[in-house]
């Protein structure tokens, strides 16, 4: 295991068996996304996504909450719309660099994830809450709407779902983030640090290039159309074939055996 800490320990960053731990650490403030937290997390993500010895990111906050999106207090103390354009850039790169890595990445979600806190949760491939977790894009209560976490909503949940939420600013719970495909998975509290690692775990025992040929197919295919999809997906599939993996998976298949994966960056 190696240990190493971002800018003042508002992030934190843990290195085990080819999984990252990143975990928002602002506890006092519901780890909301300050200046500092993008830059930081930005930071992270752009070194894990060079780095090929990686598998699997979970992105997790430390105390009652999981973020509660932008810190409103430095945004009042900015009054400047060049200063916003430059804010809001910067929390899009960092949502789209949590999509565009090569590896999946895991939302550990406890207590309340809202506003720009609920955009990286559906900003995530997987997300996996504990029972009391709660989610709102509430900036629409202060006289804000939500609009950039309003991009990765609507592609989580259905458009009706999506403006009903962003419009009235009401919290859902687990349950139904579940029910309405914010979330992978739920589970009691004390349960959450167990099911977070038997996904990591899984995801571990799988190829590593197959996991990358595959989590970056997916994002692209959703944005083609059906034949284009299909013509992408096949030209990958084809080419995820031809690597050492594949044929070890499939010959360890055909002897009854286990495989044994090729370990890139080790």
């Amino acid at each position: 295991m190696n240990n190493s800490h971002t800018a003042e320990d508002i992030l934190i960053r843990e290195d085990k068996d080819g999984a990252v731990y990143l975990t928002l650490n602002r506890p006092s403030k519901f780890n909301t996304l300050s200046e500092n937290m993008l830059i930081a997390l930005q930071r992270e993500l752009d070194a894990i996504a060079a780095d090929p010895a990686v598998r699997c990111v979970v992105i997790g906050g430390n105390g009652r909450g999981f973020c509660a999106g932008h810190d409103l207090r430095e945004m009042r103390a900015n009054p400047d719309q060049a200063y916003y354009q430059e804010l809001f850039r910067s929390c899009s790169r960092v949502m789209q660099s949590v999509v565009n890595l090569p590896v999946p990445v895991i939302a550990k979600v406890q207590g309340m994830a809202t506003a720009a806190g609920c955009q990286l949760v559906a900003s995530c491939d997987l997300a996996i809450a504990a029972q009391s977790a709660s989610f709102a894009v509430s900036g629409i209560n202060v006289g804000l709407f939500c609009s950039t976490p309003a991009v990765a909503l609507s592609r989580n949940i259905t458009a009706k779902r999506a403006f009903d939420m962003l419009v009235t600013g009401h919290f859902i719970d687990a349950d139904k983030a579940l029910e309405w495909g914010l979330l992978s998975d739920v589970t009691e509290d004390d349960g959450l640090e167990n099911l977070v690692a038997d996904k990591v775990a899984q995801i571990l025992s799988k190829s590593p290039s197959a996991v990358r040929f595959g989590k970056a197919m997916f994002h692209t295919q959703r944005q083609m159309a059906l034949a284009d999809a299909y013509d992408f997906a096949g030209n990958v599939m084809a080419e995820n074939m031809m690597s050492p993996d594949a044929a070890e998976g499939i010959d360890a298949f055909l002897d009854k055996r286990t495989p044994t994966w090729e370990q890139p960056g080790r």
